[in-house]
């Protein structure tokens, strides 16, 4: 009977399922004690983590017998791919199980930082009546832009339509001729697209390409008064420059779900940015969407262990 260790929190009727099979250790403290983490994979035949996690050659190295990594999502920046490819290690996103979620995040978001009625709770409740400056602004017939256009910026963009928007896309990986561009402004050049969007949502893997993609220069090319909303990854954007752009008032808001450090340190540059709303990476973590998750990545990793 295989040996599996669960770092992070997973729905438990899948990791009953596993136990059922396998032997399982699940203890979603294992992701903050990576000596604990590494004797607990000594003699494991698979791992399953969310994106706390960093599965790297160390870890790796104190797990011989490892065949299997589940990842709880679709972000693979926090394992070392390469590594895990020489040993034979077969790596296991959760695909598809988190696109509702995100995109009703994007979605609600957008809403969210256009309107702004929703931002000054405070000030109503503390006595103050700010119709004026809470007036904000409609989805219908604003453009959403964006960058990168795979499942999860597909399902974002039929939602955007269903309330009237303008479907604007970045995507120099997906084929000219590819259906999902039926309906949608596809711009080739990202500055063109930056500046021409009302709301802007990014939909990026962490890359050496896409690292510091958002820094203050091309966060200045947005359209005065646009929103920025990040479910992708914390260095895709620079965060100093981001809090720079609102509080300059260049930009109306932000939704910031990922960070370059998760937890925030103290001092972080965004913990005074007026009109930000921040999340703790959990855009495209919902009950129904864990559960999606959960369970997909336990039957990829039964698969590997059995098959």
């Amino acid at each position: 009977m295989a040996r599996v260790v669960i770092s992070e929190f997973m729905d438990e009727p899948a990791v009953d399922w596993l136990a059922a099979r396998h032997e399982v250790t699940y203890d979603p403290s294992l992701v903050d004690d990576p000596a604990r983490l590494r004797s607990a994979c000594a003699d494991a035949g698979a791992l399953i983590v969310r994106n706390r996690t960093q599965v790297d050659a160390a870890l790796m190295e104190a797990a011989p017998g490892l065949r299997a990594i589940g990842r709880l999502g679709v972000g693979l920046d926090n394992i070392d791919t390469e590594t895990a490819k020489a040993r034979g290690v077969a790596v296991f996103p959760a695909t598809g199980g988190n696109v509702t979620s995100v995109a009703e995040y994007v979605i609600t978001a957008v809403m969210v930082l256009r309107r702004g009625a929703w931002l000054g709770s405070a000030d109503v409740l503390s006595g103050a009546w700010p119709r004026q400056r809470m007036m904000g602004l409609e989805v219908e017939g604003a453009t959403l832009g964006l960058v990168g256009f795979g499942a999860i910026a597909q399902a974002t963009a039929m939602r955007a339509r269903a309330l009237g928007m303008t479907i604007a896309t970045y995507d120099p990986y997906l084929p000219a001729d590819a259906p999902a561009w039926d309906g949608v402004a596809r711009f080739d050049d990202l500055d063109a697209l930056v500046a021409h969007a009302d709301a802007l949502s990014l939909h990026v893997p962490l890359t050496d390409a896409t690292r510091g993609l958002f820094g203050a220069d091309r966060l200045a090319r947005m359209k005065p008064g646009a929103v920025l909303i990040n479910t992708a990854r914390g260095h895709i954007v620079d965060e100093a420059a981001l809090a720079q752009a609102l509080q300059s008032g260049h930009l109306a808001g932000a939704a910031v779900d990922v960070f370059a450090a998760e937890p925030l340190g103290a001092g972080s540059a965004l913990a005074t940015a007026p009109n930000l709303i921040a999340t703790p990476h959990i855009a495209g973590v919902t009950v129904e969407s864990n559960t999606r998750i959960s369970w997909i990545t336990a039957r990829n990793v039964d698969g590997a262990l059995t098959g």
